[in-house]
């Protein structure tokens, strides 16, 4: 939260291009977060993929309506984990339009 509290008051703060973001963080929801960056005057346009355990279409929902770009559910397998790759390369190359 701070992060986006800097970025927005210090013009040569950098700002993420993509954020992965699980929804069950030890401090603040995964929403809240999203909700900050979104508000952010100079960071609202980084791409988030949110990353969770979760298969709840409710919290899917809820990240998609806040401005989620992708939602990876954690799968029990590496092998299914090494996906999560490939989805972050395919966000990254839509921002620069690769």
């Amino acid at each position: 939260m701070k992060f986006f509290e800097h970025a927005d008051a210090d013009a040569t703060a950098p700002c993420p291009d993509l954020m992965l973001l699980d929804i069950n963080l030890p401090r603040y929801k995964g929403s809240d977060i999203l909700r900050k960056l979104r508000a952010s005057t100079r960071c609202k346009d980084a791409l988030v993929l949110v990353v969770t355990s979760s298969d709840s279409s409710r919290d899917r929902e809820e990240m998609d309506s806040l401005g989620a770009n992708g939602y990876f559910r954690k799968p029990s397998e590496v092998s299914q984990f090494m996906a999560l790759g490939q989805m972050v390369r395919d966000l990254l190359a839509r921002k620069t339009g690769s």
